[in-house]
């Protein structure tokens, strides 16, 4: 018999050993705390990597809702949140693709339309090597774990695109 997969797939990327690109996988370790607190995110996979690869796009198979998570330098503060949309660009053909590329591979994968996709940015400041998170991070973080809070009290697409038009 197989497993269920989650509805939602949350997928952080990011480098704990580089300051703030640490704030994808920070991410996740918060929501994993809260979930193990009781908080009943049963139909929520949780999944980080370095980076994303073309690898993920079987991740996002059978999903309803997929939440991207990266630090950004180029970002607002706190954080900016934003509607993902498939494409072909330059990091296609790297080790690394955005967010959009991955959908994309998807869709060439599957000849399907990819699961509705959002980015959430955590704006970060420092990415040396060795670096611990700044303060600005970690209060950014703060911010972006309270408004996805809100959001997984309604893991609906359509609820989501609402929240996105309404910023």
């Amino acid at each position: 018999m197989r497993a269920k997969i989650p509805r939602l797939l949350i997928l952080a990327v990011g480098n704990p050993s580089r300051g703030d690109d640490a704030l994808g996988p920070l991410f996740l370790e918060r929501l994993a705390a809260l979930r193990e607190q009781g908080v009943n995110w049963d139909d929520i996979e949780l999944l980080t990597d370095f980076q994303l690869q073309i690898e993920h796009a079987v991740d996002l198979e059978n999903r309803k809702l997929v939440l991207f998570v990266d630090a950004s330098v180029s970002c607002p503060p706190p954080y900016q949140f934003t509607r993902l949309q498939p494409a072909r660009d330059t990091s296609y053909t790297s080790h690394a693709l955005t967010p959009a590329a991955v959908l994309h591979v998807y869709e060439q994968i599957n000849s399907a339309p990819a699961p509705p996709a959002f980015l959430l940015a955590i704006r970060g400041e420092h990415f040396e090597l060795g670096e611990s998170l700044s303060v600005a991070a970690a209060e950014n973080l703060q911010a972006a774990l309270k408004f996805v809070g809100q959001l997984l009290e309604q893991q609906d697409a359509i609820n989501w695109i609402q929240i996105f038009d309404l910023q």
